[in-house]
């Protein structure tokens, strides 16, 4: 895995994320409750705070937890909550571990059913089913990841020209795209809960 992605907007996180299975899947689960450019930056931040150039599963897996949390939460903190955030990346990581050997690209690697793909995907720790749709149409459209029926699996997110999610973002327009996008959808379900309250 060796492509060039441009999720945290910053070149030296997006190349790491480019490379490496583990900051790619790590970016994901922090994607939440922050703008997304923090979160996919947030595996180079802990990588430089471990003082190495990539994420380790096993390393963080047997980190003490309280000094995990601590490194995420160093100015700048990794995530709007980095105490909860390095638990969930830890638990990650021990997943990881036990089934995977540590290995995050064997999650995907040699996984030929987008269905079989969606399901690894969500017994992840953290992975939802929309986080791991969105993952799985970040694998097929920009890492070259596209066993039979992923489109399919990834539901709204596999469509082509989608813009609804980070697996859309190549670059400035398609992330701003993206955003509008989803400023469509709040602004939607907005108006859904004002449509249901009494007297409205």
């Amino acid at each position: 895995m060796d492509v060039t992605l441009h999720l945290a907007q910053d070149p030296d996180a997006d190349a790491l994320l480019g490379r490496s299975p583990l900051a790619a899947l790590t970016g994901m689960l922090l994607d939440q409750q922050i703008p997304m450019e923090w979160a996919f930056k947030g595996p180079a931040t802990i990588a430089e705070r471990l003082g190495a150039d990539d994420l380790d599963a096993h390393e963080i897996a047997a980190y003490d937890p309280d000094a995990f949390a601590a490194l995420l939460s160093e100015k700048p903190a990794v995530h709007r909550y980095p105490g909860s955030m390095a638990g969930r990346i830890q638990q990650l990581c021990q997943y990881l571990v036990e089934h995977y050997d540590g290995d995050a690209e064997a999650v995907w690697r040699g996984v030929d059913d987008g269905k079989e793909l969606l399901k690894r995907l969500q017994d992840l720790p953290g992975f939802g089913k929309q986080k791991a749709q969105i993952f799985l149409a970040l694998l097929g459209k920009q890492l070259g990841v596209r066993p039979a029926g992923w489109r399919e699996a990834a539901g709204a997110y596999g469509e082509d020209e989608a813009f609804r999610s980070v697996a859309d973002i190549t670059g400035p327009e398609s992330l701003a795209k993206v955003r509008a996008h989803k400023q469509e959808l709040k602004a939607a379900a907005k108006a859904a809960k004002a449509a249901k309250k009494p007297g409205a």
